[in-house]
């Protein structure tokens, strides 16, 4: 029985859905037709106060949003907008939009609440009432669309007030807002209704934290966030965001009823935007509603059950009667007043149509320069819901054609390539699926679940064959033996990649890899059930596909040791218009292990039902080729668990066709069951029986059984037309312009005019040998003169070091050491002297030495490893024993200036933390000629480069600057892993990378041996790499903390450098000698490249204008010049540190990832090529190209020497002195504790 307060409220409700069902467009919203809110209603009530953020209030049902369907909880924020995801604390309050986090937002501003200064109440509500509510305001919106929500979550903010700021508006004092938002839902799809009621906004503005000023409210949706390794912005829509547009919300409606707007934000139809009813206040005729009392009987009681049947008294447009020609503006609005025709004087409500400016998800996925140009476009509203290929082009793949029908498009694959056309892979070729995993598991009877978070799935597909691999890392060994049976978890894999047989789709060529599967399992004779959650989120941007898998119930419980052995099976799917469904019965055997000389085992029952939701394309006659039932057969299966490694197995062999009894292998062609033996570049065709024939991949040509490549520049040689050149790659080829020529927008190459300045020399333009070797003098016009260097001879373009050993300079008790330009001359053992002049006998040690020693042998600390007792002053020496010109107190912080003889000069003492201008007053050994580094060219043997291709590091030896291409080789074999970053130890001669599938930091010897992890915990993804070979510390960049950290090589110490001012930091290298660090920072909206010194200080801008995506980072210590390549202005550019100005070095580039440098060239791997690119800094040209055999992404690459760069800092000899880390700064160094250290152990200094 229903109370007296339940009955009265049941009864206003009633009275309220009649007053929604009568209203007539002249009625403004009043208060007491929001949606029931407050503590009666058994709201929650957000906490007072300023960008204050609930807590996650919990979903019964699911809320769509954009393309996801799986929300199961939301937050309510103070400034007008509920949040679909936790909102970062550094995004609380209003700033740029859109923000990183989904946003549903019916008033966002920076609202305030402190002191009384009004409530923000919400619930989710399932009371018939509410819903059918709720159900008439959509119904109103999209009469076209039968809508029946099951849950509604109400959100009202009463009374709020604007935040003021430190100089408050006297006109907004006693301001106060209302306004309410509704998000009902369904199974299938979810509404916004946004109520302003009159008099509800009484103000439109509010003071902005970010701008300093007052800025208009918005109202407006986002998809935050979207893309599994590197994040960029989803789709979002902003409604309205200025004063005029927000002054309209409470006076008109796109639903029927002023201050009533309704929106379709999750459904089939709003992957890549929200859909805004359409509906108009009135008839487009300018009729007015006549006499609705002879419609309605106001005496009648009205059920809720009537108003589901209710039709209304006018007709309202659907979302496909617009006008397509009738196109909403963008910002700013436009305002369209329907005035009433004369023979009805009744006055009209002024029409307003809120506008729409829509801005579609940019992918995160990198395939092809062209498109990423695409991704940039912004599409306005229209009201026309039919798209076409002309405006989505970018929406299929770069491996596929796009097809207009009279309701839409659909994207299809071309030949050679299989998928749903939204997403393509080459056909047969191995792919990747990349992942997390977690979960909350009760093993038995255990009362205590097993929980994991953040447990890492790979899987390695052969697809021409139908194989599946999957590995799921740390599982607990109280968990892993009893999730052996359920290999279906990595059994979705293959049915996305089972072989097909004529006429039938795997999971991939039907999704795409985009889609979402729950699958619940009931194991027979136990009351245990384990419900599976997998979302399946496409290719990401290194070419692998992304997976969530959550894992929640209970399973038996299977001793540990056992083995688990399934048979083959097959499973039948079930497909509607974008559901697929499946169910079996699968037993397995589990065998204990031996006790008293026997095994036993026994055999189990388990259920298996799933559910598949994707977004097919509905056009045309794209899904009627699809087969409703098939089945997929199973072979081959295998799970295991790996106790001491803590990983889950499971290896599968999958085939997907007609359903049918008896073995999988039965009667199947050889193309299904992987024995046809075709060509690795070939696709195996199947005929009648067993019959089937191979044929070569587009770009290759032969049997099918050897297939060789297509030289189309030979075949065709005018193909990319005049003034190109043609160069042939495996399965394609590549056109590239003269000299003197680029290509056009319409890809023909044209004559570049003024393509050289004036000066030659100062350009680069020039033909000399490089700086370390000669000199360009420009003569004026056109004209140069190249000379060498001394202790160099030749013409000055060619010019070689002369050997000035040859013969001996240096004393006969002395070695003599050719150097590039120069020698050095040292004393052979038992002798000393500087190598001019060598006496018998060791050494005298100088004045600094022994007040070294002595002091130190007083304080009892000769050990070098023990710190500086406090309070003690000892001098540094260099390496030659005199005075350092610059000595410090380490305990005070003092430095001043000293003589040769030790004495302080006086007036040069300076306050702690800094350190004086000193001069050296003892004069350096004299060598002859210039002191230039050993590591120029002529290039000592062994040098080479090392380049990542994603699960392995190959090296590419170099012969001077040109790449010895036939004697590249794997250097190491990784297919467990995605390398990205690398850089090398010339000491230890160690390769350094980071890998982004563990995440983890490892190292390898170039002379063999183990790799090795040094850093594994604590990373989100590591991407840039640089190595300091003196101080002996690596930097490294992590995009997703959006940090920057430095460690010892072994991966211990480590310290967090920067963690703020960062959003997608990549390249980084070191200059060691100067002690300074570099960095890009690829964020779209604000590129920059940065500097540092090594210990994080004087952090700074060095350059932010006209840079697009700046990725890899280059710094050549002879020519102290730092390079970059960016993908986004497809450019490579220099600059000198220090200095004005930078040097365009090339343009035009495809798509460079990472960069290093060596003598004159620059070599960088290119994302669209695949390749390796030598690029000639003297003349800027690209001078060679190196393709692997395996046509995959490249990524980082750094260059191996044989011998390390001369040169020092002040953390090359004992570590600087340092307790810990020794950080390098220009003509210093830092002493840092690493993060979690306790102070007593370490001592930080300057």
């Amino acid at each position: 029985m229903l109370t007296a307060s339940a009955r009265g409220w049941t009864a206003w409700t009633r009275a309220l859905l009649l007053q929604l069902l009568l209203a007539g467009p002249g009625g403004c919203l009043s208060r007491q037709e929001l949606f029931p809110f407050g503590p009666a209603q058994g709201d929650l009530a957000l906490e007072a106060g300023d960008d204050q953020v609930s807590a996650a209030l919990a979903l019964s049902r699911g809320l769509h949003f954009y393309d996801r369907s799986d929300l199961d909880s939301i937050y309510i924020t103070t400034n007008g907008l509920i949040a679909v995801t936790e909102p970062p604390a550094k995004e609380s309050h209003p700033g740029l939009f859109p923000p990183t986090f989904g946003a549903i937002s019916p008033f966002l501003a920076d609202l305030d609440t402190s002191d009384g200064l009004g409530t923000i109440y919400y619930r989710e509500d399932f009371s018939p009432s509410v819903i059918q509510l709720a159900a008439v305001c959509v119904q109103r919106g999209f009469p076209e669309v039968p809508f029946q929500p099951s849950s509604v979550v109400v959100v009202t903010w009463e009374s709020v007030a604007p935040y003021q700021g430190p100089s408050r508006n006297p006109e907004l004092e006693g301001k106060r807002n209302t306004f309410q938002a509704v998000l009902a839902s369904s199974e299938s799809s979810s509404y916004a209704i946004f109520l302003y009621p009159e008099d509800g906004l009484q103000f439109y503005t509010t003071y902005s934290k970010k701008d300093q000023n007052q800025v208009p409210a918005m109202v407006a949706f986002s998809q935050g966030l979207v893309g599994f390794l590197w994040k960029s912005d989803g789709a979002y829509n902003i409604f309205a965001n200025d004063r005029e547009s927000i002054e309209n919300l409470a006076k008109s409606s796109n639903a029927g009823q002023q201050g009533i707007w309704v929106f379709e934000i999750g459904s089939p139809s709003t992957a890549s935007g929200v859909v805004p009813a359409d509906a108009d206040l009135g008839l487009d005729d300018g009729t007015e509603y006549e006499d609705e009392d002879e419609d309605y009987d106001l005496g009648v009681t009205m059920g809720l059950e009537d108003v589901a049947t209710t039709t209304f008294p006018y007709k309202t447009p659907g979302r496909r009667d617009t006008d397509p020609q009738q196109v909403t503006s963008m910002l700013p609005p436009h305002h369209t007043v329907t005035e009433s025709p004369p023979e009805h004087p009744v006055p009209r409500t002024r029409s307003f149509q809120v506008p729409l400016e829509t801005f579609p998800q940019q992918y995160p996925q990198v395939v092809d320069v062209d498109e990423v140009e695409e991704t940039e476009v912004v599409f306005s509203y229209n009201t026309d819901s039919r798209q076409t290929c002309a405006n989505n082009r970018h929406q299929c793949s770069v491996h596929a054609e796009c097809r207009d029908y009279t309701t839409g498009f659909c994207c299809s694959c071309v030949a050679g390539y299989t998928g749903n056309g939204r997403q393509c892979v080459a056909e047969g070729s191995p792919q990747r699926v990349n992942g997390k995993v977690k979960g909350r598991v009760f093993v038995g009877n255990s009362p205590v679940p097993v929980v994991f978070e953040n447990t890492d799935l790979h899987s390695y597909v052969v697809m021409n064959q139908g194989r599946s691999y999957t590995a799921i890392s740390t599982i607990p060994e109280a968990l892993g033996y009893s999730l052996l049976p359920l290999a279906p978890v990595g059994g979705i894999i293959g049915w996305m990649f089972a072989v097909e047989q004529d006429g039938f789709k795997n999971g991939f060529s039907i999704t795409g890899g985009e889609f979402t599967r729950q699958a619940e399992v009931t194991f027979v004779g136990h009351p245990d059930k384990l419900v599976i959650k997998q979302h399946f989120s496409g290719i990401d941007e290194h070419g692998h596909l992304t997976i969530d898998t959550e894992l929640e119930g209970r399973v038996p419980r299977i001793a540990p040791g056992s083995s688990v052995h399934m048979e083959p099976y097959t499973e039948l799917y079930h497909h509607s218009r974008s559901v697929i469904t499946s169910s079996s019965t699968r037993e397995y055997t589990v065998t204990e292990p031996e006790r008293d000389g026997a095994a036993p085992s026994h055999t189990h029952t388990y259920q298996w039902r799933q559910t598949i939701t994707f977004q097919p394309c509905t056009h045309g006659d794209a899904q009627s080729v699809l087969p409703n039932t098939q089945q997929l057969s199973v072979d081959m299966v295998f799970v295991g668990y790996k106790q001491d490694e803590q990983i889950l197995r499971y290896a599968l062999s999958n085939s997907i066709g007609p359903v049918r009894d008896g073995s999988p292998d039965a009667l199947q062609n050889p193309c299904y069951i992987g024995t046809h033996g075709c060509d690795t570049n070939a696709a195996c065709r199947p005929g009648p029986g067993t019959e089937f024939f191979c044929e070569c991949s587009i770009g290759f040509r032969g049997d099918g059984q050897t297939c060789r490549d297509i030289d189309e520049c030979l075949e065709q040689p005018s193909v990319c037309g005049s003034h190109a050149l043609c160069n042939n790659h495996p399965g394609t080829f590549r056109c590239e312009c003269v000299e003197g020529y680029q290509f056009s927008n319409e890809g023909t190459c044209v004559a570049v005019t003024d393509q050289r300045p004036v000066d030659f020399c100062s350009s680069g333009l020039h033909d000399c040998d490089i700086p370390q070797r000669a000199q360009c003098t420009y003569l004026g016009g056109s004209s140069y003169h190249c000379s060498c260097l001394p202790g160099f001879f030749g013409d000055g373009r060619a010019c070689q070091d002369v050997d000035e050993c040859q013969p001996s300079r240096c004393h006969p008790d002395a070695f003599c050491y050719n150097t590039p330009g120069s020698f050095t001359c040292q004393c052979k053992p038992g002798y000393h002297g500087d190598g001019f002049r060598c006496e018998p006998g060791a050494a005298e040690k100088t004045r600094c030495q022994h007040e070294r020693e002595h002091i130190l042998g007083a304080a009892g600390a000769t050990d070098p490893q023990r710190p500086l007792p406090p309070g003690l002053f000892v001098p540094e020496c260099d390496q030659h024993g005199h005075y350092v010109p610059t000595q410090c107190h380490g305990s005070t912080g003092h430095c001043w200036c000293v003589d040769g003889d030790g004495r302080e000069i006086e007036g040069t003492r300076t306050r702690p933390g800094m350190r004086p201008p000193c001069l050296s007053t003892v004069a350096p050994p004299t060598h002859h000629g210039p002191a230039l580094p050993t590591a120029v060219i002529p290039l000592p043997p062994g040098t080479h480069l090392l380049f990542a291709q994603t699960g392995k590091i190959e090296h590419l030896p170099l012969e001077g600057t040109s790449m010895k291409k036939a004697e590249a080789k794997a250097l190491l074999h990784a297919p467990d892993k995605v390398i990205i970053g690398l850089a090398f130890d010339c000491v230890d001669k160690m390769v350094y990378w980071t890998d982004i599938s563990g995440p983890s930091i490892g190292r390898a010897s170039l002379s063999g041996g183990e790799p090795a992890t040094i850093i594994r915990q604590d990373l989100g993804s590591p991407e840039g790499i640089a190595l300091d070979h003196l101080g002996r510390n690596i930097f490294w960049t992590d995009s997703h903390l959006d940090r920057i950290e430095v460690a010892k090589l072994d991966g211990s110490q480590r310290r967090v450098l920067f963690e703020t001012d960062l959003v997608n930091p990549r390249g980084i290298v070191t200059d060691p000698v100067r002690g300074n660090l570099y960095w890009t920072d690829w964020d779209r909206d604000n590129p920059k490249i940065e500097t540092s010194y090594m210990d994080g200080t004087n952090r700074r801008i060095l350059v932010k204008d006209d840079l697009g995506l700046p990725n890899g980072l280059a710094f050549d210590a002879f020519s102290s010049q730092l390079c970059w390549v960016d993908a986004g202005t497809k450019r490579v550019e220099c600059v000198r540190p220090g200095q004005p100005g930078r040097r365009m070095v090339l343009e035009g580039l495809q798509y460079p990832f990472a960069v290093t440098s060596f003598g004159k060239n620059l070599f960088y791997t290119d994302w669209k090529t695949n390749s390796v690119i030598a690029v000639d800094l003297a003349v800027s040209k690209e001078t060679d190209d190196f393709h692997p055999h395996k046509q995959t992404r490249l990524y980082g690459i750094t260059t191996a020497l044989s011998q390390c760069p001369q040169g020092h800092n002040y953390c090359s000899v004992n570590n600087g002195g340092c307790t810990h880390l020794c950080l390098a700064t220009p003509g210093s160094r830092t002493c840092r504790c690493p993060d979690n250290t306790l102070g007593v152990d370490c001592i930080e200094r300057k």
